[in-house]
């Protein structure tokens, strides 16, 4: 190769990095379409439901009947007569009181039953474990309005009806399945040489499922609570059934048989009265949130 071919080489090209990464939203006109809008749009979807029952909660009566004279967006006057009328003047706390009461009862007693169940199917691998997983799963997927009816006869044979204590029977057979399943996937994440090690120290199989096991699937546990409370606290066609009596129902029920009078829908206190039964979750919610987030993608993962 001659001299002037030498000088007359282009350099080599330098070796460049082809991925773009996050560099696709540099630019403002593409964030606001794939990231500022999307979000927005999810906002508004998830959020109105709150906005419409904290406005029907505030809103005078005259404002809730006349929607052609009324913004029924927004609220002129806000009034706190619908929550006063509802805290006071009815049994509603005696109704939250027999919400909270039937789902923390039904939520400890799945919870236990379900930590037995899960560890002894990942764990103690006896003959066809997987096999009864599945149907643990299988049997979440029924329809509960299928099972009122045969339920219903078990728990007024056994003198139960008209109960609380009814629901915090019935509810595990609803979220003992679930609760299991996830618990399933969870305790799989956790390494068997812990296990291994704690058998060779002389550990019991209680010892290890409660000093070892429990403590590592906190998470997991935290999941599975806020599933069945919140499924307990919502429930409404078996509280309907098992329920009759006013005093003894919970909030799902109670708030639509007292504010509902034939074809005439009190609004204002129905809106006051979901408003107030949701705070207790969105509280849970808001503090636990980083738990069920994590467990729910321990388990999904397996």
């Amino acid at each position: 190769m001659t001299d002037s071919a030498l000088q007359t080489k282009a350099p080599a090209p330098t070796a460049t990095d082809d991925s773009e990464g996050m560099s696709y939203l540099e630019s403002l006109p593409r964030r606001l379409i794939t990231l500022y809008l999307p979000l927005f749009i999810i906002l508004v979807v998830l959020l109105f439901p709150f906005y419409w029952m904290v406005l029907t909660s505030i809103k005078p009566d005259e404002q809730l009947i006349d929607m052609e004279k009324f913004n029924p967006f927004w609220v002129v006057h806000p009034t706190f007569k619908h929550i006063s009328k509802l805290l006071f003047e009815t049994q509603y706390p005696r109704w939250l009181w027999n919400t909270m009461y039937v789902a923390v009862g039904a939520t400890f007693l799945s919870i236990a039953a379900s930590v037995l169940a899960a560890y002894a199917i990942t764990r103690l691998r006896f003959k066809g474990a997987d096999t009864v997983g599945i149907l643990i799963f299988f049997a979440y997927l029924v329809p509960p309005s299928i099972l009122f009816i045969p339920l219903a006869s078990v728990i007024q044979a056994y003198g139960l009806f008209d109960s609380p204590l009814s629901l915090i029977l019935v509810y595990p057979t609803l979220l003992i399945p679930f609760s299991t399943w996830l618990l399933m996937g969870y305790f799989k994440t956790i390494p068997y040489e812990l296990e291994e090690c704690a058998l060779i120290d002389g550990a019991s199989r209680w010892q290890i499922l409660v000093k070892i096991i429990v403590p590592l699937a906190i998470p997991g546990l935290i999941s599975a609570f806020i599933f069945s409370f919140t499924l307990c606290w919502n429930e409404f066609i078996y509280a309907l059934t098992f329920l009759q009596s006013t005093p003894n129902k919970t909030v799902p029920v109670a708030i639509v048989n007292e504010f509902v009078d034939g074809d005439i829908y009190k609004w204002g206190s129905l809106m006051a009265g979901a408003l107030v039964g949701s705070l207790p979750l969105v509280i849970l919610y808001a503090f636990f949130v980083e738990h069920y987030v994590s467990a729910m993608t321990g388990a999904v993962k397996e």
